[in-house]
């Protein structure tokens, strides 16, 4: 996957980087096929993205103070190959398309099994919710920071 040296974002250049983590598969991800169970990379999704918003000042604690989480609109999983119990595995993040206000997005993930091996592609569609209104909310500059420095791909586009 080919990605630019930088990117443009509000009129300022970023340096692109990647953003990965690598997971171990458990005992209790298993199916009874012995294979990762379909909604277990739904969850590694999710612990990748909230590992980085973390990384990145969007702690649960500045979620609480700001009243203002993350939430799913859609989900999906294209799966590719099956994940056994023992295999190595590594799940990124990318920022594929997003409005400049950050308050709508799309994250996609690509699962890989010793490291070049693709099993699976998960693409989320999400935005901001006030927690008090439960209604779509805009966040807080220091939280467009945080997604402004999501690795982004060649094809990124604005919403």
């Amino acid at each position: 996957m080919s990605r630019p040296a930088s990117y443009k974002w509000g009129g300022i250049f970023f340096m692109m980087k990647e953003y990965k983590k690598q997971l171990e598969i458990r005992w209790a991800d298993l199916d009874p096929n012995f294979h990762v169970l379909h909604s277990k990379y739904y969850d590694m999704g999710a612990y990748v993205r909230m590992c980085y918003l973390t990384e990145n000042g969007i702690t649960p604690a500045a979620i609480q103070q700001h009243q203002l989480g993350p939430i799913i609109f859609r989900e999906e999983c294209v799966f590719r190959k099956e994940i056994k119990f023992g295999d190595a595995v590594s799940i990124d993040l990318n920022l594929l398309k997003a409005k400049q206000d950050a308050t709508r997005w799309t994250m996609q993930h690509h699962i890989f099994i010793k490291g070049d091996t693709l099993a699976a592609i998960v693409t989320v569609d999400g935005a901001w919710m006030d927690l008090q209104k439960r209604k779509l909310g805009t966040p807080p500059q220091a939280f467009v920071e945080a997604f402004e420095a999501i690795p982004k791909p060649q094809n990124f586009e604005w919403m």
